[in-house]
């Protein structure tokens, strides 16, 4: 009987392993928000991420608040998958620490089982976009994810918040934009009702993702927000 015993659980061991290799078993999605831990930096536009994040968690009624691979986490599931929620506290510079131990632990595959939702200086306020790879450019958390995993093959959503400026005041400022001072600075309350609405998109197109695969979700969120968000 010991045997017999050891025999099935070889078997079963065997089996999961399988299951692994040809991707017929998955383990959790993981949705990572970029921003600063602290009370300080809740309402700038460089927490845009951390927002996005605690919007999703408030929709399905959870709340991101345990402590996992340097990370506040929670999981739940969205479209019918089991999802991990998590914002890094590593500050913004060193995300990819927490991305990279997030990844590990649950033994995901960044290409496919990762989505990194982060501010975007050169998209303005109200819109966003989804991309498959590419380089971080200018975002310094997104370069930490980059270097951390040592690939530009993960799923990002970029949330504009880039003031939208009248033709006449780019003239003014030339070569000039926004930089650290007003990334860190809290938000007033007329561009965090608009990122507000933004956010509920976000939370959808997440959701989206998961149900359809990222090229539908860019095909129809990318074009949308190209055209507008009025066309919702």
């Amino acid at each position: 009987m010991a045997e017999a015993s050891e025999f099935l659980r070889s078997s079963e061991q065997k089996s999961l392993a399988g299951e692994r290799e040809s991707g017929s078993r998955r383990g959790p999605f993981l949705v990572v928000g970029l921003g600063n831990p602290g009370e300080e930096y809740q309402w700038t536009p460089h927490n845009a991420g951390f927002m996005a994040i605690d919007r999703i968690a408030q929709q399905e009624g959870v709340v991101v608040h345990n402590r996992r691979c340097r990370a506040a986490t929670v999981t739940c599931r969205l479209a019918g998958r089991e999802v991990v929620l998590a914002k890094p506290e590593t500050f913004m510079n060193l995300s990819g620490l927490a991305v990279a131990a997030l990844v590990r632990e649950f033994e995901a595959d960044p290409a496919r089982d990762l989505l990194v939702l982060y501010d975007e200086l050169d998209l303005k306020l109200g819109t966003f976009k989804i991309r498959e790879r590419g380089s971080p450019a200018g975002h310094n958390g997104a370069r930490s994810v980059t270097s951390a995993l040592g690939s530009q093959e993960w799923l990002r959503l970029r949330i504009g918040v880039g003031p939208d400026l009248p033709p006449e005041a780019i003239a003014a400022i030339g070569s000039r934009r926004p930089g650290r001072d007003f990334l860190l600075s809290p938000m007033g309350k007329v561009d965090l009702t608009v990122l507000d609405e933004v956010l509920d998109r976000v939370a959808t197109a997440t959701r989206r993702i998961l149900e359809l695969g990222p090229s539908a979700a860019m095909n129809e969120f990318n074009r949308r927000e190209r055209n507008g968000a009025a066309e919702e």
